[in-house]
């Protein structure tokens, strides 16, 4: 080795050990070629044997998108994904309810080389989230004065009062809407009709607020693109809060190039099947915990494991593989309520959460979606693949503040399926949710 190249290694090698973020080097198929300390560290509480040296096995259970995304970049050089945000685990107790949250840039350096950095932004990822409730608000009632209108729900849903606003920017009057739903304002369109008003009410009730966009009916007026915010308004009883109403915004908005909801759901859907992703799972847990906690409602979550899923890809590989984890998806979500919410948290490992659902209601679900995935075939080529899958269903006990106890009794259960032979249902032990 000549002098000059014995002082690049050496550069370089002082470069890895002192840059503030992980880098990982890898080839197309995820090998490791070179890792500094800081994505070791970040990398070695993940690495569950036999995964080996290979980035895409040991992201599997958390970010399984990014094998994919490296497949489909065709690009010769170029960045494949910035910034993808990568939920390791739940906030707990001990962590002041702070979720682990990785951030991985992929970048392209040649044909069969990439560059992966990782960092650790939990702490960002929290700030963003109590910054973005607070910016739904503010850009509802502070961006012009004009523009906003105000609307009063009873708690039945119904319309006892109108704003001036209101009337002038729907063009109804208040014998129009006095004592009607919202559906009064509802024009509905493939993008909006899937989410009912009921269902828009119910989701206000889970997370104190809901926010939605589409095209807002008006009398004698062409309909108009709007922003409506339903807020709840509940008073603190002896025991808990009762809902007496609703607040309701109605902010007439420019579509931009993507609007709110496509942009909803490049956020919160997995990149291959379409079911949540693990972040907007975590999410929506968090917010069902604390729910649980203030109003007692019961709450389950069901995890699912597709049985045998590496033998499908050795046997007919990933592609195959893919269409029966987006297959499995679609047989899946079929069969549940608006308000549940199936994700897609590893490789082939996805969960539901339920609220409003006890154990036994739990395992209802999970037997229906047993038989669903017991009965399907998945075409591919002149193959046709069959799958079975094995289920775990736990539900939340009295100071099941965060999802993570929830799922880790679920993850039990499921694991206790696998062993006693896979296709079946498995409820977890009665008080094993251990303690935070």
């Amino acid at each position: 080795m000549s002098a000059e190249t014995a002082t690049e290694n050496e550069l370089l090698l002082q470069f890895l050990y002192a840059c503030p973020v992980g880098l990982v080097e890898i080839e197309a198929d995820g090998a490791i070629g070179m890792i500094n300390p800081l994505a070791m560290q970040l990398m070695v509480p993940l690495m569950r044997p036999p995964q080996g040296m290979n980035f895409f096995d040991i992201m599997e259970p958390y970010a399984p998108e990014l094998r994919n995304l490296v497949e489909e970049f065709t690009a010769l050089h170029g960045e494949v994904c910035s910034n993808l945000r990568i939920f390791i685990s739940p906030g707990t107790k001990q962590s002041g309810y702070l979720a682990h949250v990785l951030s991985c840039t992929l970048v392209r350096l040649a044909a069969d080389r990439f560059m992966a950095t990782l960092s650790d932004v939990s702490k960002v990822v929290a700030q963003e989230r109590r910054l973005g409730e607070a910016e739904v608000w503010f850009s509802s009632l502070l961006d012009g004065v004009s523009d906003f209108a105000v609307l009063s729900l009873d708690a039945q849903g119904l319309i006892d009062g109108v704003s001036a606003s209101a009337l002038r920017q729907t063009g109804f009057s208040n014998e129009d809407l006095l004592g009607k739903t919202l559906d009064v304002f509802d024009s509905p369109t493939p993008a909006t009709s899937a989410v009912t008003v009921t269902e828009q009410i119910s989701l206000a009730c889970r997370d104190g607020w809901y926010l939605i966009e589409g095209w807002q009916k008006r009398k004698d007026l062409p309909a108009d693109w709007c922003q409506r915010l339903i807020a709840v308004r509940s008073e603190e009883g002896e025991e808990d809060r009762t809902v007496t109403g609703y607040t309701v915004i109605l902010r007439e908005v420019v579509r931009q190039k993507h609007d709110a909801l496509e942009l909803k759901q490049m956020l919160t859907r997995d990149h291959l099947t379409g079911a949540s992703n693990r972040a907007h799972f975590f999410e929506i847990a968090g917010r069902e915990c604390s729910r649980f906690v203030r109003y007692g409602h019961s709450l389950s979550v069901v995890a699912l494991d597709i049985d045998h899923f590496k033998s499908v890809n050795d046997t007919y590989g990933h592609a195959a593989g893919d269409k029966v984890l987006r297959e499995v998806s679609r047989r899946c979500m079929v069969l549940l309520r608006p308000a549940d919410t199936f994700a897609r948290v590893g490789g082939e490992e996805f969960m539901v959460l339920l609220p409003g659902t006890d154990l036994r209601g739990a395992r209802l679900l999970a037997e229906r979606l047993r038989s669903a995935l017991e009965n399907m075939t998945v075409s591919y080529g002149n193959e046709m693949i069959t799958v079975t899958g094995s289920f775990g269903c736990a539900e939340a006990v009295p100071d099941t503040s965060s999802p993570a106890p929830l799922m880790e009794s679920a993850d039990r259960a499921l694991y206790n399926a696998k062993q006693m032979g896979r296709n079946m249902v498995v409820l977890a032990v009665a008080g094993e949710v251990p303690g935070e």
